[in-house]
């Protein structure tokens, strides 16, 4: 349809052809990109976030092909329309070749409606946008709100209203319902072509089918929204976990003596570590607990996993811990008994655990241990790893046996508990799961090179604080924990 001047400004001149090119290199190197990044978002589609940027790069090329088609049309100019015979009434303007399914000039069409003589011209795009027969005559005015849904036709009657009486031009979109049924969302834009008496002859617009656009931007909403609440889900089961795990891990900072009254026979410190990795809360913990027969329970632990669900099981494993020990139960039937009790959870669950009881009397701890590191022992200097007797994972088997051992301490030495994160695996070196104890051996390795810093430390808080130095800042894939007990006389 030939464009139409208003009588209140000049006809605009064409864009240079080369500055459209250098455009829609830029729009189509734009648009490889975009897809680049498309193709490296998850594909996961329980992952919200995953859904979501792909949501948003899907729509980002949507409107990236419709730029370069807009442009590649405003370097090629106007399509051409057959000139209608003069005594011959007005007919839709058919193109001699239809264009491709899904292009733009598919969905860009656009109409003429003469008020002098109540004429009407649609392109031909224009009819397949609408789904109508292209031998029919265009609608009028008056006929086009008929295509429209009933409750966006108030808004098609405004906006037409406004441009022939006020002159204002059409900008909105409606929702139309073609002959198949079918339901598309039509953005319309127009303005009203003024006579030499600054009346209005007649109003012109271009109709674009924006409904993939739309179902894009609706997709790319809905999977924020859904984002968002996971998000929301998430904080909230961080706050939970959080406020779970600080409730159940001893309150207490510094060190402690045990037992309270009488002689020192323990200085005890910890420290939980969280993960930098993960803003998710994990199962470790540690304890230390005087009991009534005057033996000190030191235990840390880990049970798998992150979130509520894993801190509350850990505060179910530390209760029934501290319970069975403050009733007497020794270190490797108290772990037979852990093990029971996660093995009859309701959600399957997999924890290490080493269990220690001091007697002040004689020095000696007893100990059991469930898949977990060995405590290590500071003498004089230098450091080693207690030999651990069977054990393994909590939760792994029904009616697992553990043994039992016994170490003979003396006044000054320090004994070291702590959970597998607690040294950050190294770039390049094996998981312990992927080479049997070869990443365990390496942690051990670190942490008995403390020993000589540990020999000139005064307290178990002081031995603490060097553990934190030395491993605190480093990238770590889960939260860990770390308990040390100094041997008093």
């Amino acid at each position: 349809m030939p464009s139409h001047l208003s009588a209140d400004r000049p006809a605009a001149q064409p864009p240079r052809r080369g500055t459209v090119d250098a455009l829609i290199s830029q729009t189509r190197h734009l648009r490889g990109e975009v897809d680049a990044v498309r193709r490296e978002a998850p594909v996961d589609d329980e992952d919200a976030q995953g859904r979501w940027q792909r949501a948003l790069c899907n729509l980002a090329l949507h409107q990236l092909n419709d730029l370069d088609a807009h442009l590649a049309q405003l370097r090629d100019g106007p399509p051409a329309v057959p000139v209608q015979p003069t005594d011959t009434p007005a007919a839709p303007a058919v193109p001699t070749a239809a264009p491709r399914r899904g292009s733009l000039l598919s969905r860009v069409g656009s109409a003429e409606w003469n008020l002098l003589t109540d004429e009407a011209s649609w392109s031909g795009e224009l009819y397949q946008i609408l789904g109508r027969d292209a031998s029919a005559p265009p609608l009028t005015l008056d006929e086009l709100p008929s295509l429209v849904l009933d409750e966006d036709r108030p808004m098609l009657t405004t906006m037409v209203t406004d441009c022939l009486i006020d002159a204002k031009p059409i900008d909105g979109e409606f929702r139309i319902v073609r002959p198949d049924g079918g339901v598309r969302t039509v953005h319309m834009m127009g303005e009203p072509v003024l006579d030499a008496d600054g009346g209005t002859a007649s109003m012109w617009a271009v109709l674009r089918d924006v409904s993939e656009l739309r179902r894009s931007q609706r997709t790319v909403g809905e999977t924020r929204e859904s984002l968002q609440r996971e998000q929301h889900v998430a904080e909230t089961e961080h706050r939970l976990a959080v406020e779970l795990q600080e409730a159940v891990l001893p309150p207490w900072r510094g060190s402690l003596r045990f037992p309270r009254q009488g002689p020192r026979a323990l200085d005890v410190a910890a420290h939980y570590l969280p993960s930098s990795t993960s803003a998710l809360i994990g199962g470790n913990w540690y304890d230390a607990l005087e009991l009534p027969d005057g033996e000190t329970l030191l235990s840390v632990g880990d049970l798998t996993g992150h979130g509520v669900t894993v801190t509350s099981g850990m505060a179910m494993l530390l209760g029934a811990l501290r319970g069975m020990a403050v009733a007497g139960t020794r270190p490797g039937q108290l772990l037979s008994w852990l093990n029971q009790l996660l093995d009859a959870t309701v959600q399957p669950a997999l924890g290490s655990a080493v269990c220690c009881r001091y007697r002040p009397e004689t020095r000696t701890l007893s100990w059991a241990q469930a898949g977990h590191p060995a405590p290590l022992l500071f003498r004089d200097g230098t450091g080693r790893a207690l030999a651990a007797p069977e054990g393994v994972l909590l939760g792994a088997t029904s009616g697992a046996v553990y043994g039992q051992a016994e170490e003979t301490l003396h006044v000054g030495d320090l004994l070291l508990l702590h959970t597998e994160g607690l040294v950050p695996r190294r770039s390049g070196s094996p998981r312990p799961d992927e080479a049997g104890s070869q990443g365990g051996t390496a942690a051990v390795r670190s942490l008995l090179d403390l020993a000589p810093r540990f020999d000139e430390a005064r307290t178990a808080q002081d031995c603490v604080r060097m553990v934190v130095e030395e491993f605190g800042d480093t990238e770590r894939e889960d939260d860990a924990c770390v308990l040390i007990a100094r041997i008093g006389s």
